[in-house]
């Protein structure tokens, strides 16, 4: 497997539930699967519900709970608020060191571990499944997929089947 530059955060609540090489593991792969460079870095928070609300409603407009949200450095989401979003100062633009430009950074998947359990057991399936679809998921919206119209959820949809179709079957 190619050495991506994976950094992945679990919050202390959830470090005896939640494995780290498991998670590396998967971004590897979604990343592998779509031949991206060996050089691509990627940060992972595995977080609670509180903080990924919070970000949903700051970053999207939209006070309520979600299961994973990818900000990515290349690719703009869409701002779902009422009012237009203004740009505070913590959204300043800035120019990283050339020595820290030679890695590809897509951007910085996270994932509300609370909402994953309740989503693996309305689907009846493992909590592990879950987070590995999510954390495909997110890579995948690094990467610019999206499901907003019908022709690109069925372009999510191929990416994700044929990313988890080259996972060992544990984590599928």
């Amino acid at each position: 497997m190619t050495d991506f530059r994976i950094d992945v955060q679990i919050f202390d609540e959830f470090a005896n539930v939640v494995a780290e090489p498991s998670v590396l593991e998967v971004v590897a792969a979604a990343l592998e699967s779509e031949s991206c460079a060996p050089d691509t870095h990627v940060s992972v928070v595995i977080a609670d519900d509180e903080v990924v609300r919070e970000l949903n409603l700051q970053h999207r407009g939209l006070d309520e709970n979600t299961d994973v949200l990818s900000f990515s450095f290349t690719h703009e989401g869409e701002y779902y608020g009422e009012e237009e979003r203004n740009k505070s100062e913590t959204d300043i633009d800035f120019v990283l060191p050339p020595t820290e430009n030679e890695d590809v950074s897509l951007g910085e998947i996270i994932i509300s571990y609370p909402q994953t359990c309740r989503q693996a057991e309305q689907a009846g399936h493992p909590v592990g499944q879950e987070l590995t679809v999510l954390l495909v998921h997110g890579v995948l919206h690094l990467l610019g997929y999206d499901h907003e119209e019908p022709d690109d959820e069925a372009m999510m949809k191929a990416a994700t089947s044929r990313t988890m179709g080259q996972m060992s079957p544990r984590h599928n």
